[in-house]
């Protein structure tokens, strides 16, 4: 639908350019002509577009769903889509269940908690295509101590081909370190 309302309103401005501009008439049939195979090429576009997010976002979800549980010591998570009939353009809904507590949404939990939300989804990202290092800033600052051991021994534990470079000044994170530097 806006596709086409975008192509109707683009055929308006040439007819109009065309009476405004007569010289523009070769340039504007090839245009016109060409149309159609462009709308079918945005459409096959749209469709692989489609069809790519959803195999990654499924992957993502499922990655986080573990990566949550690994992190956390237990509980529940997953990704969802606001808009699943129109994905391109939804937005991503966190639902988390942390183990031994019932906060409705994300609102209600802590700093570190969300910070550990945040970098569970990270570490699903990079479940699917983990990259050669990764550079961590600070990312423990909100932990609590217990939150800094798990974080620092996923990271060590993780299955990942990853150098993780990480700046920190939690002693946990630290002593989890491989190497020191500073």
């Amino acid at each position: 639908v806006v596709i086409i309302t975008y192509v109707g309103l683009l055929f308006s401005i040439i007819l109009g350019l065309v009476i405004i501009f007569p010289s523009l008439t070769k340039q504007i049939n090839i245009f016109i002509t060409a149309l159609p195979e462009l709308i079918n090429n945005i459409k096959e576009l749209t469709s692989q577009m489609k069809e790519i997010f959803t195999v990654g976002f499924t992957k993502i979800s499922n990655n986080f769903s573990k990566t949550f549980v690994e992190l956390f010591g237990g509980g529940s998570a997953n990704l969802s889509l606001s808009d699943p009939d129109n994905i391109l353009e939804s937005g991503i809904e966190i639902n988390v269940k942390l183990p031994g507590k019932n906060v409705p949404s994300l609102d209600g939990l802590s700093g570190g908690e969300k910070a550990l939300i945040a970098l569970s989804i990270y570490f699903a990202i990079m479940r699917v295509n983990a990259p050669p290092f990764c550079f961590l800033d600070e990312v423990d600052t909100a932990l609590d101590d217990i939150n800094v051991e798990r974080f620092a021994n996923y990271m060590k534990n993780s299955e990942f081909a990853t150098q993780f470079i990480c700046v920190t000044h939690r002693r946990g994170t630290m002593e989890a370190a491989d190497m020191l530097y500073g």
